[in-house]
């Protein structure tokens, strides 16, 4: 059981990491886009996005430790 939440644990724990990647590069690309009233409502949907990612790593990096424990 704990080698799987380590295996479970460590997926999240990259997709979560993607997940911030790809946060990273579309705020890039609406910067360089300029500032308008669409990019502002962009990065504010990015806002979510970036939350959802960091909360996945929180919770794959929980089930790794977890793993690794028991």
């Amino acid at each position: 059981m704990a080698q799987i939440a380590l295996y479970i644990g460590i997926f999240l724990t990259i997709s979560g990491l993607v997940g911030l990647g790809v946060c990273i590069r579309k705020a890039l690309a609406i910067k360089r886009a300029g500032e308008d009233e669409g990019s502002r409502a962009a990065l504010n949907n990015l806002v979510a996005m970036n939350m959802a990612s960091v909360g996945t790593a929180f919770f794959g990096l929980a089930l790794v430790v977890l793993g690794l424990l028991f």
